[in-house]
């Protein structure tokens, strides 16, 4: 294979395990002989154009295992979305440095990126193998069973929210708790692993997989509410209406646009303060609290899963060894086997680029307010086996002398 140097960039929004990925890819390259130096772009594509790289040659393998273990992107990330021209750009960094191996750890929109390069190096005849290393906590690439990064924030989801439950069991009311998810409610569906008792929360779960119905969601709440005297709600911040609109834009006035044209969703309470005014102000409930997870989900430290952690290694690992033994580029996806263990394969760029997987029916309760038993099967081996487990008071009631009422719980 061509002898030259390896260059490792990181796209999008940073996970809890994304530097497995860079130190997998990293420790892995600087096997090959034909390796001459490993380089380390600085907040993605934007570092790329302006030669902001680190010698990640230099960097002892100690320190790689302790950034390896720590959240969030090492080297910085970006949300620039490329066109073709600043690919271009891109290009003529890649050719002045000698890169021939180029790995962008990020979602969809990285792999598009990574395509776009590509073909233009094959115009100019310029030889570079370029490899997508997959990692999103949406869960939402195609061909892949689920995404690096996904497992993590799928986990302390589901902790949150089991958290959340015993708080509003104590000091019961109704607690809406919105989630990260556009286009796929994958990491919303997670806080159904949580539950333990029959009636713990979230009692209601909404995903943009479904449309979105003001009336039937405060109906829905008011009849969890009139049973068990409180209610717990997961929601997507991607829901939406029958037209497509998404719902907080139909009850915001500013609405905010990211780098690549997309409303701005994260990071604000709009949606949670909509829907609890909504509830405040039709159910005469008093007790209503809203909560957005925003970036809290993605990066937190110390809640891990062991599985995500393991396969976000070795995804980094294999993108270097197709590349660098093969000589092939593509976008490297997961595949599940048997009762839990992974495949990891060779996808072309143009089948992941700028496409987006959504939850599949079967794991979609048909009412569309809960998941199914399929998707708790499907998430529970991803989370690794330390899952908090809550516990409840099981001495019996003391007879009432006075009062024949007991409440509901």
């Amino acid at each position: 294979m061509k002898q030259g140097n390896v260059l490792i960039a990181q796209g999008g929004g940073p996970t809890a395990v994304i530097n497995q990925s860079l130190v997998g890819a990293v420790l892995e390259a600087r096997k090959f002989p034909q390796v001459k130096r490993v380089y380390g772009a600085l907040h993605g594509v934007a570092g790329i154009v302006d030669e902001d790289f680190l010698d990640l040659t230099q960097e002892t393998t100690n320190n790689l295992e302790q950034v390896a273990a720590t959240p969030g992107s090492a080297l910085g990330s970006t949300r620039i979305k490329p066109d073709k021209a600043f690919c271009s750009e891109m290009l003529k960094v890649l050719i002045a440095h000698n890169i021939r191996y180029f790995f962008y750890i990020g979602g969809n929109d990285s792999s598009d990126t990574l395509r776009i390069v590509q073909e233009f190096a094959e115009k100019k005849e310029y030889e570079l193998i370029s490899v997508h290393i997959p990692k999103t906590i949406d869960n939402d690439l195609v061909i892949n069973d689920h995404t690096p990064g996904f497992p993590s924030a799928a986990k302390f989801v589901a902790s949150a929210f089991s958290g959340v439950n015993l708080d509003n069991r104590a000091l019961p009311g109704i607690y809406v708790g919105i989630v990260m998810g556009r286009h796929a409610g994958f990491l919303t569906a997670a806080s159904a692993l949580g539950r333990k008792s029959r009636d713990d929360g979230p009692h209601l779960i909404y995903l943009p997989e479904r449309n979105f119905k003001i009336s039937k969601f405060l109906d829905d709440v008011k009849k969890v509410h009139n049973r068990l005297g409180r209610c717990v709600v997961a929601v997507s911040e991607g829901i939406h209406d029958a037209k497509g609109n998404l719902i907080t834009t139909k009850l915001t006035k500013n609405v905010e646009r990211d780098a690549h044209g997309n409303v701005q969703l994260s990071g604000m309470g709009a949606l949670a303060d909509l829907l609890t005014n909504k509830i405040k102000t039709n159910l005469g409930i008093d007790r209503v609290r809203g909560d957005t997870f925003g970036y809290l989900q993605r990066s937190f430290l110390g809640v891990v899963s062991e599985i995500d952690q393991q396969e976000a290694r070795e995804v980094g690992e294999k993108a270097c060894q197709f590349a660098l033994w093969n000589g092939a580029s593509g976008s490297i996806t997961i595949h599940r086997s048997g009762d839990y263990s992974v495949e990891y394969r060779l996808d072309p760029l143009v089948a992941v680029a700028g496409k987006t997987k959504v939850m599949p029916d079967e794991f979609i309760n048909k009412d569309g307010t809960d998941v199914t038993s399929d998707f708790r099967m499907y998430l529970r081996p991803l989370l690794g086996g330390t899952m908090p487990e809550a516990f409840r008071l099981r001495a019996p009631f003391v007879k009432k002398r006075l009062h024949k009422k007991r409440s509901k719980e």
